[in-house]
């Protein structure tokens, strides 16, 4: 099985940061033009970009969707989301570049209408991100840049998307989200059972180069890297060898 090696850029203000376990008075931000960082991660090799609003996430006014814009003219594919709550979010992005919308609080809440948009524009054009946490014995799954929990679980919703002719499916462990704890394995064993027709990219904890093959032994089709690469843990060229 081949694994995509996606890079990610969160960004807060327009510029680069990272949260701890999405919490927004965790941030660490870096000094790094968000255009250049996308720049490098294309010229080392990387086919994709993971692009978070984080301003977006909370809020849901795409407050980058400029930056956004840019980044989407790097040389490279780019799945972004944030903020993602209509129609005329997803026809935003799509106008800027954006090659695949990711969605999630929308994904939560209003199900019937994000299967909608992939009838409507296509699967491929779409990544469902069910961020999810381990709570009183399920995986909930918080919204609103995970700052409020939902009724529905993981277990309940990534089934019936895959029912809908969903494709890709995000799944961020929170609790390890920024952590470099390494990724949360027996979630994403427990995806390549129960929702094998997706293809789930891993996120969340990534801390080493064994991470990433643990993950697609684990049967993770992508992983999104983020603050690893940000603080040289390991290059993505040899990510991108992995």
């Amino acid at each position: 099985m081949t694994m995509e090696v996606i890079p990610a850029i969160d960004l807060r203000g327009g510029q680069v940061v990272r949260l701890k376990q999405g919490d927004y008075a965790q941030e660490t931000r870096y000094e790094t033009d968000p255009r250049v960082l996308a720049k490098r991660y294309a010229d080392t090799g990387a086919r994709w970009l993971h692009v978070v609003d984080l301003d977006g996430a909370r809020a849901g006014d795409m407050a980058n969707l400029s930056v956004i814009e840019a980044l989407a003219k790097v040389d490279m594919h780019v799945q972004a989301g944030g903020g993602v709550r209509t129609e005329d979010d997803v026809r935003r992005l799509f106008d800027v570049g954006v090659t695949r919308v990711v969605v999630g609080s929308a994904a939560i809440r209003n199900p019937e209408r994000v299967a909608g948009w992939l009838k409507e524009h296509g699967a491929e054009r779409f990544t469902i991100a069910l961020d999810t946490r381990r709570r009183d014995g399920r995986w909930s799954l918080p919204s609103a840049g995970w700052t409020e929990d939902e009724a529905r679980t993981l277990d309940e919703l990534a089934p019936w998307y895959a029912e809908q002719g969903a494709r890709h499916l995000l799944c961020t462990d929170i609790e390890r989200d920024g952590m470099l704890a390494g990724f949360n394995l027996d979630l994403y064993r427990h995806l390549a059972q129960t929702v094998p027709q997706l293809a789930v990219q891993a996120s969340g904890g990534v801390r080493s180069l064994d991470d990433i093959r643990a993950a697609r032994e684990a049967g993770a089709q992508g992983v999104i890297l983020g603050r690893a690469l940000l603080e040289g843990r390991f290059t993505l060229q040899d990510a991108l060898r992995c």
